[in-house]
């Protein structure tokens, strides 16, 4: 019978549940086991498709077009787990599908109420993963204990014990144990409450994590497991990781977590095998080079924003020894400053996805700039978007050549909205989204670092106008890639730059620290290059 692992977390948000998750995913595969991983966001819209970056950090598309958490991006990065849109249920989307059962008389004219019919959705939801070939469902309860919101999912997996049998499911809860610098302690009090309302709920969690600035004394690990009810070794230390996140699954390692996760289940499975593991950070403690890439976007003050572009350029210099030194720099502040000030003695710049006007000058600056001199530059999304529509102005002589989503009443709409899109006006879920092929021109630095057939996930409503085409490639900008009917452009480059390519899709959200995508490899290798070129060079 497929085993379940529920996470919860307390006493604050952004533990790193999700990462927690991921980790205890990444160790029960290391050790043969078959697994699939689910988020449970208390939220009421129906996906993040919608919300701000500001709020939500970035939406992770999945390949079958699904609009998800941030947090199913560490699941991929760390696991091979198959994820679906049955990866990632909210609260919109239970009481969604309710309601549409109760408009079509599947409850017989009950009176439909949270228990037991929302809590049974949340259970199918969750059930649903078990399918024969898998060990092990670990399912992730955003929010945190004590909120409102969370209660019908924290309700639904305490019945799902009942269900399924209490041998059948573990119940892990993350929590803070703070440090009070002023009185040189850490503090117990805030877990022992935590932990408090999960057992009112009904919920008894079997072990406990604890995020930790400084090392928990076997004491402190005794006295949290008395108050608790959990035996002391099931209290484990999750310390801080300033160096790298690919640290955190060792340091559970450590710690026995996956020893007493497969005891507790009574899973059969083999010896754990890290050696790959202990390459990867092999290779990140012990760097050859060091480069400094630009990310000019419009959400850079919020890392979450672009989590996987920036764990995409990680990845890619963790397989080149370089460590990536990243400067995110507000689009709109390089339109104020001028991209020559901000940009100079950097090794490459990329432009990452966005939606909204604001700050497309600033982008489109900066993209000139690294044209200009020779710097490589990476545009994803809207970033090609704005590679196109610089090269239009500035070396094409379509003078304020533009995007319709921006300037409707543009002379030269490089950039216009998809066909499929013109009779749409729903906002969620209504975008292309999802992974589609391409085919790439023979002999383009594309080819080069693919080296095979590609589908990548997209996220967009407007697209290069073909009708420009013939006109930007005979002033030197070349489409190297184009959906499997031609009639999307997909890549762009400048043969005659040293490294100047701009994709229409997410490549981020294909890469792995132990596998990075190629693009991103290709494009801090160019960058390495550069930097190595610059301090040859007499003038540094």
């Amino acid at each position: 019978m497929t085993k379940h692992i529920f996470v919860t977390g307390g006493v604050v948000s952004s533990l790193g549940k999700g990462l927690t998750s991921a980790s205890i995913g990444m160790l029960l595969e290391r050790r043969g086991l078959r697994i699939r991983m689910q988020k449970m966001d208390p939220y009421i819209n129906v996906d993040p498709g919608t919300m701000s970056p500001y709020q939500h950090g970035e939406v992770y598309v999945l390949d079958d077009g699904s609009e998800t958490d941030l947090d199913l991006g560490h699941y991929e990065r760390f696991t091979n787990s198959p994820l679906t849109r049955d990866s990632n249920y909210t609260t919109g989307k239970i009481y969604q599908s309710v309601i549409h059962k109760e408009r079509r008389g599947e409850y017989l004219g009950q009176t439909v109420q949270v228990i037991p019919h929302i809590t049974n959705e949340i259970k199918r939801a969750i059930t649903k993963l078990a399918e024969p070939d898998v060990d092990v469902v670990i399912t992730e309860i955003g929010g945190t204990v004590g909120d409102i919101e969370s209660l019908p999912f924290l309700e639904a997996i305490r019945q799902l014990s009942l269900d399924l049998g209490r041998e059948n499911c573990l119940y892990i809860h993350l929590t803070l144990v703070p440090y009070l610098r002023a009185a040189d302690e850490l503090k117990t009090k805030p877990t022992q409450h935590s932990v408090g309302q999960l057992r009112q709920i009904g919920i008894q969690p079997d072990l406990l994590i604890c995020r930790t600035e400084k090392p928990l004394s076997r004491d402190l690990r005794a006295k949290v497991g008395l108050f608790c009810n959990v035996p002391p070794e099931c209290v484990i230390e999750e310390q801080d990781k300033t160096f790298s996140i690919y640290e955190v699954p060792l340091s559970l390692v450590e710690h026995g977590l996956d020893e007493l996760i497969v005891r507790k289940l009574n899973l059969k499975c083999g010896a754990l095998d890290l050696e790959s593991w202990h390459e990867l950070l092999h290779r990140i403690r012990n760097p050859k080079n060091e480069i400094s890439i630009a990310v000019v976007g419009k959400y850079v003050e919020l890392r979450d924003s672009y989590k996987s572009i920036y764990e995409a350029l990680d990845h890619a210099g963790i397989a080149l020894q370089t460590v990536v030194r990243i400067e995110r720099l507000h689009s709109e502040r390089v339109d104020r400053e001028g991209a020559d000030r901000l940009l100079a003695g950097v090794d490459g710049l990329l432009v990452p996805g966005g939606f909204g006007e604001r700050g497309i000058e600033g982008k489109i600056h900066a993209i000139r700039y690294a044209r200009e001199k020779g710097i490589p530059f990476f545009g994803i999304c809207l970033g090609m978007q704005c590679a196109v529509i610089e090269f239009a102005r500035n070396v094409a002589g379509f003078e304020h050549a533009h995007s319709t989503e921006f300037a409707k009443d543009t002379p030269h709409p490089v950039i216009c909205l998809l066909d499929e899109q013109r009779m749409i006006t729903d906002k969620g879920g209504t975008m292309r989204l999802g992974a589609y092929p391409a085919v790439l021109l023979e002999g383009s630095r594309a080819a080069a670092a693919y080296e095979r057939e590609i589908s990548e996930r997209h996220r967009h409503r407007y697209e290069f106008n073909l009708a420009y085409r013939d006109a930007l490639e005979r002033s030197g900008m070349k489409v190297t890639g184009t959906s499997q009917d031609g009639k999307l452009v997909e890549i762009v480059e400048l043969p005659d730059h040293p490294w100047f390519l701009a994709v229409q899709f997410h490549p981020e959200f294909k890469s792995q620290p132990t596998r990075p995508h190629p693009l991103f490899q290709a494009f801090v290798a160019a960058a390495v290059q550069r930097r190595l070129a610059r301090t040859a060079s007499p003038q540094g």
